[in-house]
């Protein structure tokens, strides 16, 4: 046996002589106690503290207060009152959570966001409003393309890829970005009344693999995309600070609220009397979410839930002209590059707005609709003289009763 030494009980570090009841660890060059073991590990703790301090100070937010969010939707986003003030405001208490740190102990939890409303009612429109006006990187996620893990289709993963993407691959922005995920109805479990023999790869599963990320977790991300292998090398990207906004249309969901809300009870049993049923969306709830196919762990990630009304022919008619990229401006500006002064009249914006409504596509359906309608405007005016232009009720008739389009309506 080697010979003992006067200083094998003796830390490197303290100098302290240490009991053989205590931990004493040593080393190469010297042996180190448990008491300093402590102190070693808070101070690598405040260090990364100090670390991430220095990080959120180098990533800059040019954040808003709620009102002032809303002023700065209100330029492009027409209607939806109700979901701007909610959105404006979990959008400032989530990056105020990330701006101003805690010095105690309460933790505040990520106020994720889920849009409901149907196509062209400016879901998207407003979350990447939201983005460029807080200057942070954003991305859009279509949820019908993720499937299980060992299956043909994308990891969830990929969501952040796309992130890191958009932050031109600087994690700490990205870890600071927005993530929206479109079409999240899409990957609700199948019910007893739709079987399937086939196992459902792309519902509940893909929903319990979101989990982790809408949480908040260090999750491993391929930086160029594709399938995770063994082989290749990650990006670790916490998911704590990280906005998630989930949308989708949930077809036929106001039948399960009129259900829940008991609307179609005759007699006194009816639970509430002052129900609007022209406008069930306003009612929604996360129990609502949860009987359409969400699994309730989900739901309980997205804790702000708005809805976006439908768009009618007066909305419709803001839409075209009173937005900073309003349509009418768009294609205003792109005659005017060419030289040529371009005017809509009333009567033709008024017969826009009518095939929209009679479509039903939305905010959508009028950029399609305009399409048609000045395609030959566009192709033949570049080549002439003419510097002024006119789109009348009857020239917008005739151009988009010509197109097959037509038909549709």
């Amino acid at each position: 046996m080697p010979k003992s030494s006067k200083y094998d009980n003796i830390c490197t570090f303290c100098g302290s002589q240490i009991s053989y009841k205590d931990i004493l660890i040593h080393g190469q060059v010297g042996a180190i106690c448990e008491n300093c073991i402590k102190v070693a590990q808070d101070m690598v703790k405040d260090m990364h503290a100090e670390n991430e301090r220095e990080e959120l100070a180098n990533v800059k937010i040019n954040l808003l207060k709620p009102k002032e969010i809303k002023a700065k939707l209100d330029e492009y986003v027409i209607g939806q009152e109700e979901a701007k003030k909610v959105i404006s405001v979990a959008v400032y208490n989530h990056y105020k959570r990330i701006l101003y740190d805690a010095k105690d102990d309460v933790d505040i939890e990520k106020s994720n966001i889920i849009l409901v409303g149907e196509t062209g009612t400016g879901k998207t429109l407003m979350a990447r409003t939201i983005a460029k006006m807080l200057d942070v990187p954003f991305c859009i996620a279509d949820a019908t393309v993720f499937t299980e893990a060992g299956y043909v289709g994308e990891d969830v993963e990929s969501i952040l890829t796309r992130l890191l993407q958009a932050a031109d691959y600087d994690v700490a922005r990205a870890e600071r970005g927005i993530v929206f995920i479109d079409e999240i109805d899409k990957v609700a479990r199948k019910g007893a009344d739709n079987p399937s023999i086939t196992r459902d790869v792309s519902g509940e599963g893909v929903q319990q693999s979101l989990l982790k990320l809408l949480e908040g977790s260090l999750v491993n991300v391929p930086p160029q995309g594709g399938r995770k292998h063994p082989e290749q090398k990650f990006t670790v990207v916490n998911t704590k600070n990280i906005l998630f906004i989930g949308s989708g249309a949930f077809n036929s969901i106001d039948k399960i609220i009129g259900e829940r809300m008991n609307t179609n009870v005759i007699g006194y049993n009816t639970k509430h009397k002052n129900v609007d049923k022209n406008n069930m969306m306003q009612y929604i709830s996360a129990h609502d979410l949860k009987s359409f196919g969400l699994i309730p762990e989900l739901c309980g990630r997205f804790p702000v839930i708005t809805y976006m009304n439908a768009l009618d022919a007066q909305a419709l008619r803001r839409i075209l002209v009173e937005p900073k990229n309003a349509l009418v401006k768009q294609y205003e500006r792109l005659f005017s590059l060419d030289g040529i002064a371009l005017t809509f009249e009333d009567n033709a914006l008024d017969y826009i707005v009518n095939k929209a409504v009679e479509l039903n596509l939305g905010a959508r359906g009028l950029r399609s609709i305009i399409e048609k309608i000045m395609t030959d405007a566009m192709y033949e005016f570049p080549s002439m003289k003419k510097k002024k232009m006119s789109i009348t009720e009857d020239y917008a008739r005739t151009q988009f009763e010509q197109s097959v389009f037509s038909d549709l309506s």
